[in-house]
């Protein structure tokens, strides 16, 4: 079994746990003035492996599921087994980690603020396979093909956007600190990407 499917099963399964048992909610849910004021700092990584509902975790784990294999096969492929998997480990878990950052900054005497979901290791994975390979197609509400560079802008620049109108729950910050993370860990892993990255996109321009 993959790791990509290893993350998947292990997210479903601890997201209805956690549905059905409200204490393991709360005690994992990410509350930035619990990881303040009493030092409960594991809340970063357990708040991306519960989600709100069945939309939120359905969301999240196709793109996990469409994107995380590719990327696994790049790493591995790159890196070599062990060492391409515990640097996809890295990614997604980082990319998890970073995600909780900014609402952590900004809510961290707020004691009613919450955020959960793998939004920001997904994103990291995401935007690490558009460097890999910028013109494959990336498909909205199934419908709407784009090369994944051009989805990545409107990607960054809506959530960029989202993040500071506030008009909704969504964590679109923790979208940004994700998807930089992936951006930034893959080019220290393989800085010849920025320039692979580069030329595919000025040949699809051509």
């Amino acid at each position: 079994m993959s790791l990509t499917l290893i993350f998947i099963v292990l997210t479903v399964a601890l997201s209805f746990y956690a549905w059905n048992n409200s204490h393991i909610m709360n005690k994992w849910i990410m509350n930035p003035y619990s990881v303040y004021r009493h030092k409960e700092y594991y809340r970063f990584l357990t708040a991306g492996f519960i989600h709100a509902d069945y939309g939120h975790l359905l969301f999240n784990m196709l793109s996990l599921y469409f994107f995380g294999d590719v990327v696994e096969f790049y790493f591995t492929r790159v890196f070599g087994e062990s060492t391409g998997i515990i640097y996809y480990a890295v990614l997604y878990l980082g990319g998890i980690l970073a995600g909780g950052i900014p609402g952590f900054m900004d809510n961290k005497n707020n004691s009613y603020y919450n955020a959960l979901g793998a939004s920001g290791g997904v994103s990291a994975v995401v935007f690490s396979a558009i460097l890999f390979d910028p013109l494959s197609k990336i498909y909205i509400y199934f419908a709407i093909g784009l090369p994944g560079f051009i989805y990545a802008i409107l990607y960054s620049a809506y959530s960029y956007y989202m993040s500071k109108r506030n008009l909704d729950n969504i964590g679109h910050s923790a979208h940004l600190w994700g998807a930089g993370f992936g951006v930034v860990f893959t080019l220290l892993l393989k800085p010849s990407l920025f320039m692979h990255f580069i030329n595919q996109i000025l040949s699809w321009s051509l």
